[in-house]
């Protein structure tokens, strides 16, 4: 029972700080919807009520970076703003699916043809589901009235602010709160490692496997793209890796439970099975064509252990769990943790203070006549720029530091080369003394800075060649097998697998950064 009760801490936890970041992006979207677009310039934005609203619905998905915890709060917004349930859920689909960041490291760590064959498959999940839907329950927009217009000036800003805080404080924490509580249940029925080998290509469960454990998961677009470039190179079956993406970082309970209570019992369980029909249906269609050739099964894989308990029976304690988490939270997930918690201590307040005054009173008083022409005395030059174009510059800000964010997450080869030198250092000196702990901490990290090398090159360069793919996959690959002789303390294997890797990355770096 420790290893239960204590890994169900570490994964909620860890969970929620690596969601952070992305949820506090949705918050900030949700605001701008609400506050700067309105409920006009929303269904504009999403080509409400033209043929166009689900494909539109599909490309902002693909554009704003946020995952299935941070699309709560937009959703439920566009719920208020009056979209049409397909277009809601289309967007819910696919948002959390791909943005620049995940789709940069998937073009990388897979093969281009898998991604842009997995994108259009959740084109084709989210348009068919999103037709049928609003064919079968027609009339299920229900549009709230607005909030006024803020006059222009600081307090569109302060607006901004309030309207993250109330959300941080209302509903979206409880369904938040249910998405997280997934990867509890999952650490709970599985227990470690048992997911090593159930993915394999001759496993014909495997996708339905995987549906089961995915939907109840929590994993970021990141994460969801690093596993899926795990199970390529590992020959794992593709029709689960489909499920994995589509389920694991497009859904969680969380964003059922909101459907469930936004559309009722009977709706949302025929989406939710058409839902699972089509994916399922498509992941077994694309299993065959899509299956790497000349890469041979590994038969076990590690990338699945983040879903199951992380200790094994007996283990688990606080200071396993605080080492654990110091290690693995980021630091820029533990300050988009803390804004969240400012938020959510200010949105309380705002709520006790709402018995005497109301915020919004003083923020959408209109200002004095002196105050709000054109011709003010001095102002010149203080241009008045309407709400919506205010929003759109702020949504296309998100995106372009999206990108951006692109070339500061993914350094240049040769300063990748740098850092991996020294993990590798840590790598090998934990593997020749027989150090476990130091071990199961770096080769990760190793793993990890060796994708990132393969997604630096490709943005840069714009390609990625089959020969140094292959350089790094048998870098990762014999990091994999040092990994296991550390496991099996088999010090002859360990030696052997020590020479082996530091061929492979000396092989690597000539591949990458000596070749002409």
């Amino acid at each position: 029972m420790d290893a239960i009760f204590w890994g169900g801490i570490q994964r909620f936890v860890a969970a929620l700080t690596e969601a952070s970041p992305t949820i506090l992006v949705g918050l900030v979207i949700a605001a701008i919807f609400r506050r700067l677009l309105g409920p006009e310039g929303t269904r504009r934005l999403f080509g409400h009520g033209t043929r166009w609203a689900l494909a539109r619905a599909w490309v902002l998905g693909m554009l704003l970076p946020v995952c299935s915890l941070g699309v709560i709060p937009i959703v439920r917004e566009l719920r208020r703003d009056g979209l049409s349930a397909g277009t809601i859920l289309a967007f819910a689909l696919t948002a959390p699916l791909f943005n620049p960041l995940s789709v940069l490291y998937g073009l990388s760590l897979s093969e281009p043809v898998v991604i842009f064959s997995f994108a259009l498959a959740s084109l084709a999940v989210v348009t068919a589901l999103g037709v049928a839907f609003d064919r079968f329950f027609p009339d299920n927009e229900q549009p709230e009235p607005g909030p006024p217009p803020v006059s222009y000036g600081p307090k569109r800003m302060v607006a901004l602010l309030v309207a993250v805080a109330r959300e941080v404080a209302g509903p979206t924490s409880g369904f938040i709160l249910v998405g997280l509580l997934g990867v509890v249940l999952l650490n709970v029925a599985l227990p470690q490692g048992s997911l090593m080998n159930r993915m394999e290509q001759d496993n014909p469960y495997a996708a339905l496997e995987m549906t089961a454990a995915a939907i109840p998961a929590y994993a970021t677009p990141m994460a969801a793209m690093a596993q899926l470039g795990s199970m390529f190179q590992h020959a794992n079956s593709v029709a689960a890796a489909f499920v994995l993406l589509t389920f694991g970082a497009g859904a969680n309970l969380g964003l059922l439970a909101w459907v469930a209570r936004a559309y009722g019992p009977r709706r949302s369980a025929a989406w939710l099975g058409g839902l699972l029909v089509v994916v399922v249906g498509l992941a077994y269609a694309m299993d065959g064509p899509l299956t790497p050739k000349g890469v041979e099964p590994a038969g076990h894989t590690h990338a699945f252990d983040i879903y199951c308990c992380p200790f094994p029976p007996g283990g688990g304690s606080f200071a396993q769990v605080a080492k654990e988490l110091g290690e693995e939270v980021m630091s820029h997930e533990r300050k988009a943790l803390g804004v969240l918690a400012g938020f959510g201590v200010l949105g309380l307040a705002l709520g006790r203070l709402d018995r005497r005054w109301r915020v919004e009173d003083w923020l959408e008083r209109a200002p004095e006549p002196s105050e709000a022409g054109p011709d003010r005395p001095g102002r010149r030059y203080d241009v008045v720029i309407p709400g919506p174009v205010l929003g759109g510059i702020g949504l296309l800000g998100l995106i372009a530091f999206s990108v951006l964010a692109c070339y500061t997450y993914y350094p240049p080869a040769e300063q990748i080369f740098d850092d991996l030198t020294i993990i590798k250092a840590e790598v090998l000196s934990a593997a020749n003394s027989g150090n476990r702990e130091h071990a199961d901490y770096f080769i990760p990290l190793y793993q990890d800075w060796i994708r990132r090398l393969q997604v630096s090159v490709y943005l840069r360069e714009g390609t990625l060649s089959p020969y140094r793919r292959m350089k790094a996959r048998v870098l990762i690959d014999k990091i994999e097998r040092l990994k296991h002789a550390v496991e099996e303390d088999d010090p002859e294997e360990v030696h052997r697998h020590f020479i082996a890797v530091t061929d492979a990355h000396r092989r690597l770096r000539a591949s990458f950064v000596d070749a002409p």
